[in-house]
């Protein structure tokens, strides 16, 4: 299964990519997974192989289970176990009624990173055969940045993860990155391939990144 980063810049075609893929508008051309055109799949079939962890985790204002798995599909036993390979087993086991314990409005009785390791829990839960990353860990400092890419790498392994980020960091050790422009796909390669790339748009945008950072060009593939 592929990791692939999704570099973007405002209004690059970032949100069209997104409502193709889960086909919440209809478009022209065809999107096929393991050779099958999207299209051909009834709409409940298709979301339920996908998954995404937005920038701004959806949370209710419900129980804590319930933000984990709102349709009752699961066990307790499942959910203590995604909890802990999330790290927030002894968080919840915490909270005065644990998985019955009611969240706030927004999630705001749980920190960002808190609230972004429960969608990841959910996720989990549901095992998605594609897993979207909308930026996920823009809101979130760079500790917690780094304990939350770990996470998805090691938890989603048998998934492929589409990563989109302004952050070139987090998508730097990809399997393959495509760049975004004006709606199209204008670069689509290896890391290392497209850095060769000489006035390429994502070694532009990783030299653009290393300076902003007071890197040398030395460090741009390992941490722009």
């Amino acid at each position: 299964m592929e990791k692939v980063g999704i570099a973007v810049r405002t209004g690059s075609g970032k949100s069209s990519l997104m409502v193709a893929l889960f086909r919440i508008e209809n478009f022209r051309g065809s999107i096929k997974i393991d050779g099958i055109d999207t299209k051909t799949v009834p709409l409940n079939i298709l979301r339920s192989k996908l998954g995404i962890i937005p920038q701004d985790p959806v949370m209710f204002a419900a129980t804590v289970r319930f933000n984990l798995d709102p349709l009752n599909a699961h066990t307790d036993e499942e959910i203590w176990a995604v909890l802990d390979k999330v790290g927030m087993k002894k968080v919840i086991q915490s909270l005065p009624e644990m998985l019955k314990d009611k969240v706030s409005e927004g999630g705001d009785n749980f920190s960002a990173g808190q609230r972004q390791l429960i969608c990841i829990a959910r996720a989990l839960l549901r095992n998605p055969k594609i897993l979207v990353l909308d930026e996920a860990t823009a809101s979130i400092d760079n500790e917690t940045d780094s304990m939350v890419q770990a996470m998805i790498r090691s938890s989603f392994k048998d998934s492929t993860v589409l990563t989109i980020a302004h952050r070139l960091h987090t998508i730097i050790d990809a399997d393959k990155i495509i760049v975004m422009d004006s709606g199209k796909v204008a670069e689509m390669d290896t890391p290392s391939n497209l850095l060769k790339i000489d006035d390429g748009i994502f070694k532009g945008l990783c030299h653009k990144n290393q300076t902003a950072h007071g890197m040398d060009d030395a460090n741009c593939v390992v941490k722009c």
